[in-house]
């Protein structure tokens, strides 16, 4: 009973994972469009500096775009690895304790999201808030992560 329950829970924060990972692949695809739509709608916002940096994003993006598509390739295979990433996390969802590891891998790819964006974002000229931003998926993708690794520890020490 204690097994099927913690199985349960481990699965529900594994499908978070995916779905995370799901979403931010197939919206990895079309970013100009969708940018071009947050500056669209953005103007609300009170937060001057925000507002600033995502137009620029989108001018860039926009005119990297125009004469350079190719670039977008780039991008496109940021999306398939989220989308890549999410088939991975479909092991442990089916057997969380002998696929473990993918779990553990999953935290320490979390951690180097922090140091991508702390020690990257500097050099490439990313805001402070942004990179503040880019961190939060690293720590929000850790938690279902390490929740997870919790209960499969029990479930390990339930035994059979």
């Amino acid at each position: 009973m204690e097994r099927q329950r913690l199985i349960r829970r481990v699965r529900g924060w594994l499908s978070v994972v995916i779905l995370a990972l799901v979403v931010s692949g197939v919206t990895a695809f079309p970013l100009e469009t969708e940018l071009e739509w947050v500056v669209r709608h953005v103007d609300w916002v009170p937060l001057p500096r925000l507002v600033a940096w995502l137009h620029r994003v989108h001018e860039g993006l926009a005119v990297t775009n125009r004469a350079y598509q190719f670039l977008a390739y780039g991008t496109d295979w940021l999306a398939f690895a989220h989308l890549v990433l999410a088939v991975l996390f479909v092991g442990p969802w089916r057997d969380a304790v002998r696929n473990k590891w993918v779990i553990e891998f999953g935290l320490v790819a979390c951690g180097g999201v922090l140091l991508l964006a702390l020690i990257a974002g500097p050099v490439r000229g990313i805001p402070f808030y942004w990179r503040m931003i880019d961190c939060s998926f690293g720590v929000f993708g850790a938690v279902p992560l390490w929740l997870s690794l919790r209960d499969v520890g029990r479930i390990e020490r339930l035994g059979g």
